[in-house]
């Protein structure tokens, strides 16, 4: 049987800051290692430890490239690819590929690397509960690592686990809940299923009182301790609640993966609150972004972000990634507008997220421009730099697809309103339901690794896969990297 190892050497060399501005997890650089028997002495200690965690999901072999417009984009062909190469084989789905293998094999270390620092805090959470100033700073840091464990093993089970509705039996992945130099088994899908959602619902119960974002609006939670803002706080790590897991990004996931295991019941209800959330002043905590919104430069819709990963060099991986041609699609516009937005002309993603460049060799490609507010980006700028992990829309096109007829349908106008284009009245049949959104999905979700995900879920066939080679043989299974052991 498949095991793997986890190594907790450089796990926890964690950052400590010499600057004192409230925003400093946000820019924090790795400085130093620390024992743990140090490191967990004080509720500091612990936000320390958490910094990290985010440090290494904003990785390049994680949420800081590959699974957001790396390698995960180049399964669903998203970008022209140069013929015999790696990314072109990930377009074929020929995982016997040396280069592809070794490509999934480093996202699925990250993300099990990723694990390994969460379990490193919980393991210590409960002992050291008493560092904590108060029992909602303990909750909120315990229910964060939760569903941060949470997330990275859905997006396990979403990229290396079966097809959902076909998972037959037997075992699919480790759901690593300790940290250990001993191998973790792989367990069976339905006990994988359930430690997820445990996590999940755990998190929920701890947060939901005491995460600062349930009483809070963004604009508050952005300017901590101003006259413009009501938050008031000793402890500005509180702050900025929208930059990590919070409680809404808690039922922004579960929606997420109840629709993966087919529960529609509990994803709508999920969706729904987190689509019903309202601030102090009646105000909708989360809203869609509109043609106003990307006008203004706001292209990776921040508004709408229930959880945005910082990542303060996002201006250069869009230039050395967009700019630089690396990443383009087509040499002329209708490559997309009229095969990703069927030309609409007044789809908002069409006419406001796409842009013809000339390169240094005179030839020229259509780029996305979804991070490209990060180059131009005012000094304490925070939505430019933000990788959308979850956002509203998500909500509205998964209660599009489980809640009630009627329901459903008003949450599809909303959605296509706010995108500027002609609302449609969604089929009866819920597999054709199934094959309109997962249009939107693909549009919505460029350069963010949904697509991949969306078209697996539904087992969507080559005919309603946007890109496909003309040699390619769709193949969802991805098999687990030949080697698992994680340095």
């Amino acid at each position: 049987m498949s095991t793997i190892k986890y190594w907790a050497t450089g796990l926890l060399g964690l950052t400590l800051c010499f600057t004192t501005s409230c925003k400093k997890w946000l820019t924090v650089q790795p400085r130093t290692q620390m024992p743990a028997d140090m490191l967990f002495t004080t509720e500091s200690g612990f936000q320390d430890a958490l910094t990290g965690v985010y440090i290494q999901m904003k990785a390049a072999s994680a949420y800081g490239q590959q699974m957001t417009f790396g390698t995960i984009e180049n399964l669903t062909s998203s970008w022209d690819v140069t013929t015999n190469t790696t990314e072109q084989r990930l377009g074929l789905f020929n995982y016997a590929d040396d280069g592809a293998q070794r490509a999934l094999a480093a996202m699925y270390g990250q993300e099990y690397k990723i694990i390994a620092s969460i379990n490193a805090i919980l393991a210590q959470v409960d002992e050291h509960r008493d560092v904590f100033s108060d029992e909602g700073a303990y909750a909120m840091m315990k229910g964060e690592c939760l569903a941060l464990r949470a997330y990275c093993h859905l997006d396990l089970l979403r990229l290396f686990g079966p097809v959902p509705g076909n998972i037959q039996s037997g075992t699919v992945l480790p759901y690593v809940k300790i940290l250990s130099k001993a191998p973790n088994q792989q367990i069976p899908y339905e006990q994988y299923r359930t430690a997820l959602l445990q996590d999940l619902q755990e998190a929920a119960a701890l947060q939901k009182q005491v995460d600062p974002f349930t009483h809070y609006s963004i604009a508050d939670l952005s300017k901590p301790n101003n006259s413009s803002s009501n938050f008031r706080t000793e402890n500005t790590y509180a702050a900025y609640r929208f930059l990590r897991m919070n409680y809404y990004a808690v039922k922004a996931l579960q929606a997420r993966a109840y629709l993966w295991f087919q529960d529609k019941t509990s994803a709508y209800a999920c969706a729904k609150e987190v689509i019903t959330a309202k601030d102090a002043d009646g105000g909708a905590k989360f809203r869609l972004g509109t043609f106003a919104d990307m006008s203004a430069g706001n292209l990776n819709l921040p508004v709408e972000q229930i959880f945005g990963l910082y990542d303060f060099q996002l201006g250069n991986k869009y230039q050395d990634q967009f700019l630089s041609g690396n990443l383009k699609k087509g040499s002329s516009a209708t490559t997309v507008t009229s095969q990703l937005y069927g030309n609409t002309g007044t789809d908002i993603r069409e006419s406001s997220l796409w842009e013809m460049i000339t390169l240094a060799s005179s030839s020229r490609c259509y780029i996305l421009k979804k991070y490209k507010g990060s180059l131009s980006a005012v000094s304490g700028a925070i939505g430019p730099f933000q990788i959308p992990m979850l956002r509203v829309s998500e909500m509205y096109l998964i209660a599009a697809e489980t809640a009630p007829a009627q329901e459903a349908q008003q949450y599809w106008s909303d959605f296509r309103t706010a995108r500027n284009i002609t609302v449609t009245t969604l089929s009866a049949d819920p597999a054709q339901v199934q094959l309109e959104l997962v249009k939107e999905y693909r549009k919505e979700f460029f350069a963010e690794g949904q697509a991949f995900f969306a078209y697996k879920r539904i087992n969507a066939p080559k005919a309603s896969f946007l890109w496909a080679p003309s040699a390619a043989t769709v193949n969802y299974l991805i098999p687990l990297p030949q080697t698992e052991f994680i340095q």
